[in-house]
């Protein structure tokens, strides 16, 4: 049977969860960068070993808000969850996308358990406030890692259930290129949050002085790596722009979207992603050059997260193009 076109209550929730889940990322970078981290301690589930603190400190407010949010999504996504399962069952014969659909609302199960666990042992480790450990970076690139494929997958059961499109993907050889393309956009990343731990840790006074800090040979593993961030950022931001303006335009010349569902889909994302891709270069540089103050670094991060999200969902629609329509 076909489902129902337009907005319903279940394609709202899952953008809803979506975006729920981004303001909790963008939350977690707040209490990083304003050092509010061990706020409860080094205790969890419980803050300062109790359920709700006496005469809390600021720092401890925001980090119970963050553990308050986060559970609030942890239950938002297995809702969606269980209701896609709900929505999708084991039918014989199985329809393929119910079979796709299921797979995605288990794995949004599994990376937002993932969150929880992850989240909690950086707190109990007490890899928070001062901790300037290769560990601490090691747990926060786990955990970037982590929160990245839990938005790709919550960002892709948002899209199937705004869209009736499901098209069989194509068989063409531009998987291993999209797979490099989504590594080094998740590399961008894992370098952004270590150069965000750096500035946070150890704030350089001026330009000039962060510079000097960063070729030091003396200075501080997270120093000197908080310069590679921005290579890595515009050699993946200049790849993500050309195959944006391919994908886009090969979308844009394919048949009509009713013969070709992922068409229209695929040059919407890809209009997006490049104007997303400059936003987050314009935001990078200002970031820069103002040494990192913590509303831009919240916006930086709010802008990596759409940027994920919309390569993510060009990428997934471009499956359904004809092979003959995709770029080489």
């Amino acid at each position: 049977m076909k489902r129902r076109s337009g907005p319903t209550l279940y394609s709202r929730f899952a953008w809803t969860v979506l975006a729920l889940n981004i303001v909790v990322i963008v939350w977690g970078g707040f209490v990083r960068a304003s050092g509010s981290g061990a706020g409860c301690g080094a205790h969890w589930p419980l803050c300062n070993g109790v359920v709700v603190p006496q005469n809390p400190k600021i720092e401890t407010l925001i980090e119970l808000g963050h553990r308050l949010t986060s559970g609030l999504a942890l239950v938002a996504v297995l809702v969606l969850g269980i209701a896609t399962l709900r929505r999708n069952p084991r039918a014989q014969p199985q329809l393929p996308e119910n079979r796709e659909r299921r797979r995605l609302a288990g794995l949004a199960m599994l990376f937002i358990a993932g969150e929880a666990a992850i989240g909690a042992g950086i707190v109990l480790l007490k890899y928070v406030g001062a901790n300037s450990s290769a560990a601490r970076a090691a747990w926060m690139a786990g955990h970037l890692v982590n929160t990245f494929l839990l938005l790709a997958v919550l960002a892709l059961l948002a899209e199937r259930a705004s869209s009736d499109a499901n098209g069989a993907p194509s068989r063409n050889p531009r998987r291993s290129v999209d797979l490099w393309a989504l590594v080094a956009l998740l590399l961008t990343a894992i370098t952004g949050s270590i150069a965000a731990l750096g500035d946070t840790l150890f704030p350089a006074s001026s330009l000039g002085a962060g510079m000097l800090q960063d070729l030091s040979p003396s200075a501080h593993f997270l120093i000197q790596l908080r310069g590679l961030h921005p290579v890595v950022a515009i050699l993946a931001g200049l790849l993500w722009f050309a195959l944006a303006q391919k994908l886009g335009s090969s979308a844009t010349g394919a048949a009509d979207p009713p013969a070709n569902p992922g068409a229209s889909r695929t040059a919407l994302w890809a209009r997006r992603l490049k104007t997303l891709v400059v936003f987050q270069f314009a935001v990078g540089v200002t970031n820069l050059a103002l040494l990192a103050p913590v509303p831009l670094q919240l916006v930086h991060l709010f802008l990596a997260d759409l940027v994920w999200i919309a390569a993510v969902l060009m990428l997934d629609n471009a499956r359904r193009l004809p092979s003959a329509a995709l770029p080489p």
